[in-house]
């Protein structure tokens, strides 16, 4: 494995990388992934953050640099390397199992859906086409912008705007938070959890990189061997600490999941209000 996940790291180093969401880079240095340096930043641009000068440098990496990157990720585009499609492919499976869970149920028609952390609307998107209404968020701009345009494009409609996550309010049946939690550390993580909790009526639906021996080794060894760029912290949670802050906010997890590619690391979580 150490032989292996070395050879992965000179190759991968080779390009500056990012994580979004609950996607984890396990390999890669302790700050995950594809953005340059931040005390603390969101996937795809939204999270807690300690300071207003955290959220100035995210918004503005998450417009420019940041939005180029992971716009070609969450895209039908083929200029991307094998570690950006396998992330790509990795978040596609998390989005797709939200989506069957709800299919199934058959109950999302014409209900309120919050989705904090959209990026491109790669799950907004969908719940819109299934009859949801939804409302959307991204601390980015450019961002929210672009998820509006793909909305645009397939005319879908749904309600796009740009706002970190503890601004967001409101009461809406389901909450979605996908691929946001690896960069909150664990008290963050909570009060984000709890915060998820207080929109939802009915469901909350969380995602997050699972903290086990195996992917703390794995991070441990990335930590060897830095990326060419400043990169920043990624957060492991243990899935006991996370139920516990989903009990304590009145809901029960009643399904779960995991996703796990090369690169992406990802534990799906469906809460129901008790």
């Amino acid at each position: 494995i150490l032989t292996v996940s070395i050879r992965c790291l000179l190759d991968i180093t080779k390009e500056s990388m990012k994580q979004a969401g609950a996607v984890f880079l396990a390999l890669l240095s302790s700050a995950s992934a594809f953005v340059p340096s931040v005390h603390s930043v969101s996937s795809a641009g939204s999270a807690l953050f300690s300071s207003a000068d955290d959220k100035t440098e995210v918004r503005e990496y998450f417009n420019t640099e940041g939005f180029s990157r992971w716009n070609k990720i969450y895209s039908d585009t083929d200029d991307v390397n094998s570690v950006q499609m396998d992330i790509r492919n990795g978040h596609d499976q998390t989005i797709q199992k939200i989506l069957k869970w709800i299919a199934a149920d058959g109950d999302i028609d014409g209900k309120s859906v919050c989705d904090c952390g959209c990026g491109v609307g790669s799950l907004a998107i969908p719940l819109a086409q299934m009859g949801a209404k939804v409302s959307a968020s991204d601390i980015s701009d450019a961002m929210s912008t672009e998820a509006a345009r793909r909305a645009g494009e397939l005319g879908v409609k749904a309600d796009f705007y740009t706002s970190d996550l503890e601004s967001v309010s409101g009461k809406y049946h389901t909450v979605t938070c996908v691929d946001v939690a690896i960069h909150y550390p664990d008290d963050k993580f909570k009060e984000m959890v709890t915060h998820l909790c207080s929109l939802a009526e009915d469901r909350v639906l969380i995602s997050f990189a699972p903290k086990t021996w195996y992917y703390v080794f794995l991070k441990k060894i990335g930590e060897l061997f830095p990326g060419p760029s400043k990169t920043t912290r990624a957060y492991l949670h243990e899935e006991s600490i996370v139920r516990e802050a989903l009990q304590q906010a009145g809901f029960e997890v009643a399904r779960d999941e995991m996703t796990a590619t090369n690169f992406y690391f990802s534990r799906l979580l469906e809460a129901k209000r008790v």
